[in-house]
């Protein structure tokens, strides 16, 4: 792997593209739940303080009125990403009176389905579409397993770096053909190695008892309130969460062969009724209990670790913005809450990150096969639920390897690039060997000091989440927003709610029709 690396390092090099790759843009989505001051999910609406979810730039809603979504703009440093979804959170912890955020990816207590609240968007089509999506996702996988919480990654390459990548390859394609291709290999060997990502960040290898309502599976009793896995590094990317689990009865799964075959692959999905969604209806006595009774409702409601995105304009669907216009960005979805930290995400893993989907975009990245893809699926459930197992195997096409023997191949791959990436204090570097010391010693991940410190302090889940979320709470508490951002803030929660104000007094098509409108997108 690492001549590889440094042969591809040599060439950009030799056409003076090395600058190119150090550029790029970053930018980070925290979702995280509202907690009422007793510990349970939250059953108030989305404050009116923090704007309309449906119109806001930077902070909304994910699949519950509780669990809120933080979305940064691009930027060209990691600094400047963390800064600006360091200020969102301390503008949101103005505005939440005695509720919290909670500061890990498995939720607070949840007594049950129902107190689950579904987000709600107002009245205009778009917000009602939202709505009825979020409760189709409930009659199909159960509300409970959507209250968890994730970070999310997204990184694009400096556009001016294709046509010398293009030249550099010999490829006479477009330019977006050629960045297109690129970024579709880089995203299959996202999921080739993305299993290392867990390993090194996962932070849920426990969770409250009251996530599975009395229905725990194999998982092992940690306390009367807790249960966990011995080895878990990441049970929010293991199969207790939302996977589309069901998928082996409607036979959805995205071909990443190329950006084409991906679009195929989920237009297929969403245009193709499914006999197990048609039996929970449509539109039953005049309520939508979904968008329809396709393999998917919409593009968003297949789960993947990484996904190719672009811009959308207006209520475009995500696969008219692929195929119309490329692939814009890259987003990685495997990040757990960092409970240690109080953005739930820190500099180190973003270095880390940053230079481990630059690598992935040297190294050779030929085609999943069928056999390959079952490895993939494999090894990201192995290392979710038993990643520090001494000894733990992991497949690919040359046959079995321990995890620790392929981690460290994939870091001794990223050290040429880390080098490139270093500043003067050497801080990727500094990350990468953060990183191999948690393939030498297990116990310095974050799955292991959680479990370590719940032991030691004799706290459950719940306690040790409790804690940390009130802590991070002071945090903010102390922080000041400089004038700048905190005018920004509190002019785009105003402008927000006179965009959904607007779109709520346009006399425009009933909803049947919106709907209808919508989902023929061609």
């Amino acid at each position: 792997m690492k001549s590889l690396v440094e042969s591809r390092l040599a060439s950009l090099l030799a056409f003076s593209a090395l600058d190119l790759l150090r550029g790029g843009r970053l930018g980070l989505e925290k979702e995280c739940l509202r907690v009422a001051p007793d510990g349970n999910i939250s059953q108030a609406p989305h404050p009116r303080a923090l704007g309309s979810a449906l119109t806001h730039p930077h902070i909304t809603t994910d699949y519950s009125e509780a669990l809120l979504e933080f979305i940064t703009p691009p930027f060209g440093e990691i600094g400047e990403a963390l800064g600006f979804l360091c200020d969102i959170q301390t503008f949101v912890h103005q505005h939440l009176g005695e509720e919290f955020i909670w500061a890990t990816s498995m939720p607070c207590i949840i007594r049950g389905e129902e107190d689950v609240p579904i987000a709600r968007y107002g009245s205009s089509n778009a917000g009602r579409m939202k709505h009825i999506y979020r409760v189709g996702l409930g009659h199909r996988y159960g509300r409970v397993m959507q209250a968890i919480a994730g970070v999310h990654f997204n990184f694009s390459l400096e556009e001016s770096l294709w046509p010398v990548w293009g030249e550099m390859n010999r490829d006479a394609r477009t330019t977006r053909e050629v960045a297109d291709e690129a970024y579709m290999g880089l995203l299959r060997n996202l999921q080739r190695l993305g299993w290392l990502v867990p390993y090194l960040f996962g932070a849920s290898p426990a969770v409250c008892k009251s996530f599975f309502v009395g229905k725990p599976g194999r998982l092992e009793e940690f306390d009367a309130f807790t249960y966990y896995e011995p080895y878990a590094t990441s049970l929010r990317m293991g199969d207790i969460g939302y996977q589309n689990r069901k998928e082996e009865g409607v036979g959805v799964k995205a071909n990443y062969d190329s950006l084409q075959a991906y679009v195929a692959a989920l237009t297929h999905a969403i245009e193709t009724p499914a006999l197990i969604w048609e039996e929970i209806g449509v539109k039953v006595d005049g309520e939508y209990r979904q968008l329809n009774a396709n393999i998917l409702q919409i593009e968003n409601e297949y789960y993947s670790s990484v996904r190719p995105k672009q811009l959308l304009d207006g209520l475009e669907k995500p696969s008219l913005a692929l195929a119309r216009r490329g692939i814009r960005y890259i987003e990685l979805r495997s990040l757990d809450v960092n409970a240690y930290h109080p953005l739930g995400v820190d500099e180190t893993q973003l270095r880390f990150l940053k230079a481990f989907m630059l690598c992935c975009l040297l190294l050779e990245s030929p085609l999943i096969s069928r056999r390959e893809r079952v490895d993939i699926d494999r090894n990201l459930l192995r290392v979710a639920h038993r990643g520090r197992e001494p000894g733990l195997l992991l497949d690919r096409p040359s046959g079995r390897v321990t995890l620790r023997s392929w981690a460290g191949e994939i870091l001794e791959a990223m050290g040429p690039v880390c080098e490139l990436l270093d500043d003067a204090d050497g801080s990727y570097s500094r990350a990468l060997a953060e990183q191999a010391a948690k393939v030498t010693d297990p116990g310095l991940t974050p799955s292991a000091r959680m479990l370590a410190e719940m032991r030691e302090s004799g706290e459950g889940f719940h306690e040790f989440a409790r804690r940390m979320s009130l802590q991070h709470r002071d945090y903010f508490a102390g922080r000041a927003l400089a004038g700048e951002r905190l005018d920004l803030f509190r002019e785009e929660t105003e402008c927000s709610l006179h965009r959904q104000a607007a779109m709520e007094a346009e006399k425009g098509v009933d909803f049947d029709r919106f709907l209808a409108d919508y989902l023929s997108q061609m």
